[in-house]
């Protein structure tokens, strides 16, 4: 995909933000949008279907959180990637935004160009966050993983995972036993070029645990994680 059939959304009540983020992002080519609340947020990702949102969590009217969890009940937007916009140290925030479905966060203050990185790395997923995967419908024990439409079917309920969830469980169920070590895990479904927090993982474990079942997750230690048939 060129840079010119790119969108991105950028959600923030702060002009300064949505401008100075906006300028460095329209040098490199891509197509940017606005929003300056969650409500304004839904209705144009709805509308535009951008690639990418760059979202806020503190804003009037509606906040990034809620806004998220809207996003993500549009079945054309599945494939849409969204991070947050979070001051350092918001630990809570970045949590709860992983829980609302979204993908990553970006700790602000931020310098452009580590910026413009930043989300070059988010979008390399949008081609290569699947690059391994050869079957489109896996069965393990008692789960059906349908990587085409990103859907579970665990003994016959349906089961809709946010995108990195699913990618997690997809990794860790392809290789049934096997313990994928932590940097493995941050390579295949955040891209090593992504620096994510130490609690990420563990965070989409929990997550995954809750709705699949405790049983079919194993710590290992100091390692990494295990898919448990």
């Amino acid at each position: 995909m060129k840079k010119k059939d790119v969108k991105i959304l950028l959600v923030d009540d702060e002009p300064d933000i949505l401008e100075i983020v906006g300028y460095n992002l329209s040098l490199e080519g891509y197509q940017i949008s606005t929003a300056a609340n969650g409500i304004e947020a839904v209705s144009k990702a709805k509308k535009e279907k951008p690639h990418l949102v760059i979202m806020d969590v503190m804003m009037p009217e509606m906040d990034g959180i809620e806004a998220c969890e809207q996003i993500r009940k549009i079945p054309d937007l599945a494939d849409t990637i969204i991070t947050f916009l979070t001051a350092r140290g918001e630990d809570y925030s970045q949590m709860a935004g992983f829980d609302a479905g979204a993908d990553d966060y970006i700790t602000k203050p931020i310098k452009p160009k580590v910026l413009v990185s930043k989300v070059k790395a988010l979008l390399r997923r949008l081609k290569d966050s699947n690059e391994d995967v050869t079957d489109d419908i896996v069965k393990v024990g008692d789960i059906v993983i349908n990587r085409v439409e990103y859907k579970i079917i665990q003994k016959g309920n349906e089961i809709i995972l946010p995108r990195k969830e699913f990618e997690l469980l997809s990794l860790l169920a392809s290789r049934p036993g096997k313990v994928f070590k932590r940097e493995e895990i941050l390579d295949k479904v955040w891209g090593n070029e992504v620096i994510v927090g130490g609690r990420t993982i563990d965070v989409h474990i929990r997550k995954l645990r809750e709705k699949i079942g405790d049983d079919h997750f194993k710590t290992i230690k100091g390692v990494g994680y295990k898919f448990v048939l």
